[in-house]
């Protein structure tokens, strides 16, 4: 396996993956001259406890099939394989050891809107001492370092804005458009999209949290 030495990290529900996981990871990519991203499929984020999502396992087949000849893209099953609750401080500082990585070598990709609620997460002075913030703007959320800063007073110094345009979509959009029948085309890779439609993912009365 090639040296790593500059990894960028980009975590999620992925329920399901869409184009604009993907642009946040080939825009940080490039930008940052990094040598390879890894998505890292979450399990039930701590956060995210009260809302059911679809089995891991299912997930994790459409970011497989999302990144799929992208050779700078891999996925990690680091959330998958151990138990909840799994916090983002705890998922950076295994990679980085894992990768044998410097704090300013590992860069964890978030949307902006992510960034706004970082203070509530669980030790994020931790997250900002383990990795540098790879910042993707997003619709609503303007980054307020200043503001942010007040609270996480390291903040500032460790995030880098991505130079992306805006991209109004989000998973919650496309369950409630595949659930309404409507057309997803473009906005998820085709071979993810290809699993969904042949497995009747996220269609109106399925129940959640189970495999199609």
């Amino acid at each position: 396996m090639a040296r790593v030495s500059r990894l960028g990290v980009l975590g999620g529900t992925f329920d399901p993956i869409h184009i604009g996981h993907l642009l946040m990871g080939e825009t940080a990519y490039d930008y940052l001259k990094l040598d390879l991203v890894l998505f890292v499929p979450a399990g039930v984020p701590p956060h995210k406890q009260a809302k059911a999502w679809h089995d891991p396992a299912f997930r994790l087949r459409l970011v497989q099939a999302a990144i799929a000849g992208n050779p700078h893209f891999q996925v990690s099953t680091v959330d998958l394989d151990r138990p909840a609750p799994h916090y983002s401080f705890e998922t950076v500082a295994l990679l980085r050891h894992q990768y044998g990585l410097a704090p300013d070598e590992l860069f964890f990709i978030m949307g902006s809107d992510s960034l706004a609620q970082l203070p509530t997460w669980h030790k994020p002075h931790l997250l900002v001492q383990e990795a540098r913030l790879a910042v993707a703007p997003r619709l609503e959320h303007p980054i307020d370092l200043d503001k942010l800063s007040a609270e996480l007073p390291a903040l500032k110094e460790r995030v880098i804005v991505l130079p992306m345009p805006v991209i109004a979509i989000s998973s919650t959009i496309l369950r409630q458009m595949l659930a309404e029948g409507r057309s997803v085309r473009y906005w998820i890779p085709e071979a993810a999209l290809q699993i969904i439609e042949a497995e009747r993912a996220y269609t109106a009365g399925r129940p959640h949290g189970l495999s199609p």
